[in-house]
């Protein structure tokens, strides 16, 4: 594999980081609006661990759903 190669990959692979970052921002907006109360009162100041839990969890989900998209 030549310098040309690995440049083309990193470039394909930068790509598809910023895609999935941009999806993954996407759904986290539209989370945020679907929700009939305030994801950032309820985390920092009610400090509701299971909201936490639950969100931590959906984030992961839904990367593992990206990751496995862009990889085909």
């Amino acid at each position: 594999m030549d310098n040309y190669d690995l440049l083309a990959h990193l470039k394909t692979a930068g790509i598809f980081a910023l895609m999935g970052l941009v999806v993954l921002g996407a759904v986290w907006l539209l989370l945020a609006k679907i929700l009939p109360f305030s994801l950032r009162k309820e985390m920092e100041e009610d400090q509701n661990i299971a909201l936490g839990i639950v969100l931590g969890s959906l984030i992961l989900g839904i990367s593992i759903i990206i990751a496995a998209a862009i990889h085909g």
